[in-house]
């Protein structure tokens, strides 16, 4: 017997459930307005679209005047990933900090208060926590966000994460599966190819994304990577040996078992967006098992929701894409909708404002091979910075010359890049860096120095000529500690230069290697 279609409508209504969009400005657009009540169940907000909690809060009361079951989403992993606070900095440290702590109380304590605060501003949908094993340290976009390179860490802060975000009311969305650790590939240029056996795949990638099943995810983002293992000729997002095979397959099939929602990452990445283009990706992934297309990041315009709309509807009267698979993704997007309003928004969660400078506290690691002095005068401080990746953005503010202002006014700064450095050559650099701070004692700030041999240079060339330079590494601190003293502070949220910045100028800094970090 054929398959009855359903009318056109439907079709329609189905198609824009499973539609993430994102859109440009601080109020809604008249056409996102018209597209939730045509069916749109689902916006992605990013840092354009946020002035200020006051300014959030106004405009997802404006979504929900029309659709009261909207899932409003966001990328707010905290760390060097903030949406809430990209023009300030973010109130809590990322996951490399809590999972250097390791202190899954803690992990759960900072998740809790981060949706309490998305909660309050209206937002019920977390494309958090990066559940990668950052087992690559050349990884250029991955990194911080990782709680770490070990699988069993990175899995019980996975969880302690998504319990803590989930008990406020705000659906956790972890990320990236089947895993974006193993790449020295960044997806939003390229595709990356990652040639792990499946044993290494079970034994590493997908230790925390089971831990994250366990604990409840409603939601698990994929990743547009290719796995030859698992498949040779389809990213992540768009297999079905990976979204239907290995992800939503029960134990018994070889599989994870997961049950939510699965949404893709963002579908202009040119991962998939250089390859396959948005329209023919969007329909692959879904017929592969996603849900929820992410789609915003760069494209925010009515004109993209409608061509996506158009083609999925087109793709099942095509008989390309089963209709019964649109109508399940669809469901799936409506009924975690549901569940954000029966889990209510953040209730539970008693205020704790303080916790993510706690966290970035407890997470710094210093040592000092000769004897050290706070810092007690105005310093100048150096910053070696690399280029941004587009998931953290360069319009956030990074380092310490802010915090470090405020404790020591006058303080000066100066940002040195690798363009500088090709431009004079290292030692030019550095002698002006010298000439410029004068004085001065000279604070080098870094971010994962081991991934850039220009920093690595310009950095040993100014220890060599003024060894009693403070370093500070907001990266990975994959490189031995250099300076005097070394400060890791496991990322470069705002909370992890003012931590930073307390410990220059403390007179108890915990001077040993692995210490708790407590100022």
């Amino acid at each position: 017997m054929a398959t009855v279609i359903r009318s056109a409508d439907t079709l329609t209504r189905d198609a824009l459930a499973v539609l993430q969009p994102g859109f440009t400005g601080t109020t809604a657009p008249d056409w996102v307005l018209r597209r939730l009540d045509e069916g749109l169940v689902s916006v992605g907000l990013f840092g354009r679209n946020v002035h200020s909690p006051e300014q959030l809060s106004t405009l997802t009361g404006q979504l929900r005047g029309i659709r009261e079951d909207l899932l409003v989403a966001v990328d707010e992993e905290g760390g060097d990933v903030t949406r809430l606070e990209v023009r300030g900095g973010s109130s809590f440290p990322g996951n490399l900090a809590l999972g250097a702590v390791d202190d899954t109380a803690l992990t759960r304590d900072v998740a809790r208060e981060l949706g309490r605060r998305l909660a309050g501003c209206g937002i019920n949908l977390n494309w958090a926590p990066s559940a990668d094993v950052n087992s690559n340290p050349a990884n250029p976009v991955i990194g911080v966000r990782s709680f770490g390179a070990d699988p069993l860490r990175v899995a019980r802060h996975t969880a302690a994460y998504i319990e803590g975000l989930q008990s406020a009311g705000v659906a956790a969305c972890t990320k990236h599966f089947p895993g974006h650790g193993d790449t020295a590939v960044d997806s939003h240029h390229d595709l990356p190819r990652i040639t792990a056996d499946l044993d290494t795949l079970q034994e590493r990638e997908l230790v925390p994304f089971r831990a994250a099943i366990a604990a409840g995810t409603r939601a698990v983002m994929s990743a547009h990577i290719l796995l030859p293992a698992l498949d040779a000729e389809h990213p992540a997002t768009l297999s079905p040996a990976a979204l239907h095979g290995l992800l939503r397959a029960p134990a018994t099939e070889g599989g994870l078992g997961f049950d939510g929602l699965i949404v893709t990452d963002g579908m202009e990445m040119r991962a998939i967006s250089a390859t396959y283009g948005i329209e023919r990706g969007s329909i692959l992934a879904i017929a592969a098992g996603a849900d929820a297309i992410c789609v915003g990041g760069g494209l925010a315009d009515e004109d993209t929701v409608r061509r996506l709309c158009d083609a999925l509807v087109r793709a099942v009267r095509d008989g390309e894409l089963p209709e019964e698979r649109l109508a399940d993704a669809a469901a799936r997007v409506r009924a975690l909708a549901h569940w954000t309003r029966s889990a209510g928004a953040g209730e539970g969660a008693a205020p704790a404002p303080g916790i993510g400078l706690i966290a970035a506290r407890r997470a710094l690691r210093l040592t000092s091979v000769t004897p050290y002095e706070p810092l007690t005068t105005p310093a100048y401080v150096a910053a070696f910075t690399p280029l941004a990746n587009i998931a953290v953005g360069d319009d956030t503010p990074w380092g310490v010359a802010a915090e470090l202002s405020r404790l020591l006014p006058g303080t000066r700064t100066a940002t040195y890049t690798a363009e500088a450095a090709a431009r004079t050559g290292t030692a030019a650099l550095v002698d002006a860096l010298l000439a410029d701070a004068e004085d001065r004692p000279v604070v080098a700030v870094v971010r994962d120095v081991h991934r850039h041999p220009w920093m690595a240079d310009a950095l040993h060339t100014l220890l060599t000529a003024r060894p009693r330079t403070a370093v500070v590494e907001m990266g990975v601190p994959q490189s031995p500690p250099q300076g005097t003293p070394h400060i890791a502070t496991h990322g470069a949220a705002r909370v992890c230069g003012q931590a930073a910045a307390e410990a220059l100028t403390s007179v108890s800094m915990p001077l040993a290697a692995g210490a708790e970090g407590r100022c």
